[in-house]
């Protein structure tokens, strides 16, 4: 009987082994085949998963390059500011958390109170209220507490809001001393132009993302910018760098050498806003240039902006005009048609042109001067600026070769400076010119140009007839010109242009302090609809010394206010400033027989 009662107790025990066996078999079956799914067949996910926890990318930052004028002096640079930002689903979770500990110390059931929504959210909502780090933040970043809860509060399950951009380092350090939860610091950059509005319209401006918006920050943006580097490694979980996945090296960007010398665009800038501001005008421009390279030295406008903080900067005080805005020249053409007749040999430099009765028809319409001045050289033309003498020349000189001159010297193309809104002003070669229009055209009419196209004009005359570009860039050689002009014929309208500062002259008024300068001025209405309306533009180009021209100067006074609008008396005052001061500059030794003295029978001086 006791030999019976055994066997079922081995049964058992035989069975229950099997079993534990066979389970701990499936066990063991089940970790090897999800093992190998894992690692074998779908082993991607695995590896995502590792690499979220392991694996950090590091940004090597690289700074926007910097902008020089031509003597290295910075117009452009890049200063550390931070910007500040929150994580508002970390701020919910450390707020909750804090919450539910709250309730735990004072003997609540916190799971009840994780599971009521509603008093949860009332109650984190109270703890951030009596939480006064957070008007410490808003009071610091001088934001209202209002949009400042707003960007935390509102949506709980968003990762990512900025707060504030390009804060000062030491508000950065008063917030990260303040440890409030959700809220993170991030190192960016923010440009700075130390000149200001002196050279805001060439230097541009970029946007708070650090992109080139106008002028040269936008022109050779690429140049500017360079390339981030990037270095992936993996971490162990102490946080200690054990292996390096991927290393790129940054691209380090190029910094730009204007051609502008910064000492020249101060005096410039100062001068144009001077006469701006004496004579109520709407605007005005002015170009420096560098007769023996092309290279601009100045270009400045007035009104300007502060690029430095845009707030008053209206899309009117931003525009370049000296390149985007087009006026009829009036007489500071003049020059071209005296040259286009010596180059054609339609004329000599010692012609008199004989200008009776001081007007004429052409195709029933009139062409006249203020009053008759009979017969006249060359140089009266040009130092009483007739309409009737050049318009006489005019017609002495064909018509396409005429045309094909003002094509040349580089009216109704660009200037070269290749900046961004640059316009080619308004001519049409290829159309019929009718007598009339050619007069017109000799006298400023017909043709809209801009400051820059005008100034390129000008620096062709001061190179002796070679007609080069303008560059915005600083120069190691000198560029390679097209001769337009033979310099002979040059040379001696050159010296007819001294006469304006003569007596009777168009800028007798005009005294360009201790050099010789050749110049010429021009007044023209401007066109409204239907016609001409009147309101002026005063124009005052010239370059300097005459006896060795070195500078190329235009300025420009659009829509003078009051009586005075001529350009001999509006724009001429400027000229004579910015070439007098920006010769000195250069170290130009003035011209002897220009020192001042002092009349009189008893002269000592």
């Amino acid at each position: 009987m006791r030999t019976r009662g055994k066997k079922p107790v081995n049964n058992l025990i035989t069975w229950r082994f099997t079993l534990v066996c066979a389970v701990v078999f499936l066990v063991f079956v089940t970790l090897v085949a999800r093992a190998a799914y894992l690692q074998i067949l779908e082993p991607d996910k695995a590896r995502s998963e590792s690499d979220k926890r392991t694996v950090r990318v590091e940004k090597l930052h690289v700074q926007r390059g910097m902008i020089f004028d031509r003597n290295g002096k910075e117009l452009a640079v890049s200063v550390p500011v931070v910007s500040v930002y929150a994580d508002p689903k970390a701020l919910h979770k450390s707020l909750v958390s804090k919450v539910l500990r709250q309730a735990r110390k004072n003997g609540e059931d916190h799971q009840a109170l994780a599971e009521n929504t509603a008093e949860l959210d009332k109650r984190t909502a109270l703890y951030y209220k009596n939480d006064l780090r957070w008007r410490e933040l808003a009071d610091v970043l001088r934001l209202e507490p209002k949009k400042i809860n707003s960007r935390l509060l509102n949506d709980p399950t968003r990762r990512f809001v900025y707060l504030k951009r390009q804060v000062t380092p030491a508000v950065a350090n008063y917030i990260g001393d303040l440890r409030l939860p959700g809220i993170h610091l991030l190192d960016e950059s923010k440009r700075y132009y130390p000149a200001g509005e002196v050279t805001a319209h060439i230097i541009g401006f970029t946007n708070i993302d650090g992109k080139g918006i106008e002028g040269i920050e936008k022109l050779y943006e690429n140049a500017l910018t360079g390339e981030e580097g990037r270095r992936t490694i993996r971490k162990d979980a102490q946080g200690r760098e054990v292996a390096v996945l991927d290393e790129r090296e940054r691209i380090e960007p190029e910094s730009i050498h204007l051609s502008i010398d910064q000492r020249i665009q101060g005096i410039a800038y100062k001068a144009l806003k001077s006469a701006v501001l004496t004579y109520k005008a709407t605007s005005g421009s002015a170009m420096v240039v560098d007769v023996k390279t092309g290279e601009v030295l100045a270009m400045v406008n007035s009104p300007s902006f502060n690029p430095n903080n845009l707030n008053d900067a209206a899309p009117h005080k931003r525009r370049n005009r000296a390149i985007t805005d087009l006026f009829e020249p009036g007489s500071t053409v003049k020059p071209l048609a005296i040259l286009a007749g010596l180059d054609y040999g339609a004329i000599k430099a010692d012609d008199t042109i004989d200008t009776y009765p001081g007007w004429m028809r052409l195709g029933g319409s009139l062409v006249q001067d203020t009053r008759n001045h009979g017969e006249m050289t060359l140089r009266e033309i040009l130092k009483y600026s007739s309409n009737m003498g050049v318009a006489k020349v005019t017609q002495l000189v064909p018509k396409d070769y005429l045309v094909g001159l003002f094509q040349k010297v580089g009216f109704g193309s660009d200037s070269g400076t290749g900046m961004v809104g640059e316009s080619s002003g308004l001519f049409y070669p290829n159309r019929r010119w009718s007598d009339f229009e050619i007069a017109t055209l000799s006298f400023g009419y017909a043709i809209a140009v801009s400051t820059a196209q005008m100034a390129r004009f000008y620096t062709m005359l001061g190179a002796g007839g070679i007609n080069r570009p303008l560059t915005i860039l600083k120069q190691d050689d000198i560029p390679e010109g097209e001769r337009v002009f033979k310099q002979k014929d040059v040379e001696a309208v050159v010296h007819m242009m001294e006469s304006v500062f003569e007596k009777d002259g168009t800028a007798r008024r005009i005294n360009v302090d201790g050099y010789r300068a050749a110049g010429k001025t021009g007044t023209s209405k401007k066109a409204a609809v239907g016609g001409y309306g009147d309101e002026y533009v005063g124009y005052f180009a010239g370059i300097a010394p005459a006896s060795n021209p070195r500078l190329a100067v235009v300025v420009m006074i659009n829509e003078p206010g009051g009586d005075v609008y001529y350009g001999g008396a509006t724009a001429g005052p400027a000229f004579a400033e910015i070439v007098s001061n920006a010769l000195r500059i250069l170290n130009v030794a003035p011209d002897k027989e220009e020192v001042a003295y002092v009349k009189g029978k008893e002269n000592d001086a």
